[in-house]
């Protein structure tokens, strides 16, 4: 089934399982260079790109509860670029970080 047929629900569960699940996972075994390893990490940078900023201006709290059904589409997409390694995670991780006025701490870490 393509995304275009999963209701909403669909969607935010398939997102949340990524960022919950299998992308912490991956940062601890075969994705070891990804920046970030933890599920609020992910969730913060997917949401972060999907807004063009912090997501919280832009979606109420908690945002699995109030995406759109094309924000939810959007975010496992964004999930699947990021695994694939079609969208490198460290660029929008450091964009988030931008965003959200941390630039000093990415660049210590440099």
């Amino acid at each position: 089934m393509t995304q275009t047929n999963l209701r909403t629900a669909d969607l935010v569960s398939r997102y949340m399982t990524l960022t919950k699940e299998i992308m912490p996972d991956l940062a601890r075994t075969t994705h070891r260079h990804w920046p970030v390893g933890n599920d609020h990490c992910f969730q913060r940078i997917v949401l972060d790109t999907l807004c063009c900023g912090v997501w919280y201006d832009h979606i109420p709290r908690p945002a699995y509860k109030h995406l759109t059904r094309e924000q939810a589409a959007q975010a496992v997409h964004l999930c699947d670029q990021i695994i694939s390694g079609e969208v490198d995670l460290a660029f929008i991780n450091d964009q988030s970080l931008i965003w959200r006025g941390k630039e000093k701490a990415m660049t210590q870490r440099l």
